[in-house]
């Protein structure tokens, strides 16, 4: 008896010394308070980067704020943009992926400047027999040759009809196919064949986000390569749009 009586009072001592239900309760409210306190922060960052349409921020702080704070008000708040948030970050990284795939230059020539656009192709394709290479699409701004625009092979050669006068089929977005007059000129200085109308080409990449371009081949017949067109910047050729 003696000893169950020592347990009861070392029980209420040890009660006695822990947390009350009211300390509790106030240690939860402040930990809530914490936790909205630290959401809202990452909801500024994310309102203040989705105002200045700065997507892939906008989209990181508030994966961030969803992930760690999931049942908070600022939670709730930012679901209604959300979605549009991240719909067009995607895009923006997707523009900017398409832009990353051109090439500018700008180089004295001729007492002018000579600019040039170059893209290429999206795979690699085999034009002689030899094995799979890239192909190039090129818009040049010449200060004496003028505007042109031409396809590049790093092997093998156009087919001989080309030396004169050939076609060759762009296919857009939509599906449709268009023949456009070609021409390679005599020379071995490269292997580049020219596409005559460089401005309907040029209409065609800026406003598609790839060209499909089927050429005829000296060696293995016709050929087809796929160029992302989409991030045309036509800063870099003024005067081309």
């Amino acid at each position: 008896m003696k000893r169950q009586l020592v347990i009861l009072a070392l029980a209420s001592v040890l009660a006695a010394c822990g947390p009350s239900e009211a300390d509790l309760r106030a240690a939860a409210e402040a930990a809530a308070a914490q936790k909205e306190q630290a959401a809202a922060e990452l909801a500024k960052q994310y309102e203040d980067a989705r105002v200045a349409q700065k997507w892939e921020m906008a989209r990181i702080h508030g994966a961030a704020l969803l992930a760690q704070y999931p049942d908070t008000q600022a939670a709730t708040e930012i679901q209604q943009s959300f979605d549009e948030v991240k719909g067009k970050a995607e895009a923006q990284r997707e523009q900017d992926r398409l832009s990353s795939l051109w090439n500018y230059s700008q180089v004295a020539d001729g007492g002018g400047i000579q600019r040039s656009a170059l893209i290429y192709s999206q795979e690699t394709v085999d034009v002689d027999g030899s094995g799979p290479r890239t192909v190039q699409l090129v818009f040049r701004d010449h200060p004496k040759w003028k505007r042109s625009s031409y396809l590049v092979l790093q092997a093998g050669d156009f087919a001989k009809a080309c030396y004169r006068r050939c076609t060759v089929t762009v296919t857009t977005d939509d599906g449709k196919s268009r023949r456009m007059s070609a021409n390679r000129p005599d020379t071995d200085e490269a292997i580049a064949m020219f596409i005559d109308d460089e401005k309907a080409l040029w209409k065609l990449a800026r406003n598609n986000k790839a060209l499909a371009i089927e050429f005829q081949t000296r060696d293995v017949g016709a050929r087809e390569v796929v160029f992302e067109t989409g991030g045309l910047n036509p800063t870099h050729m003024p005067g081309w749009d």
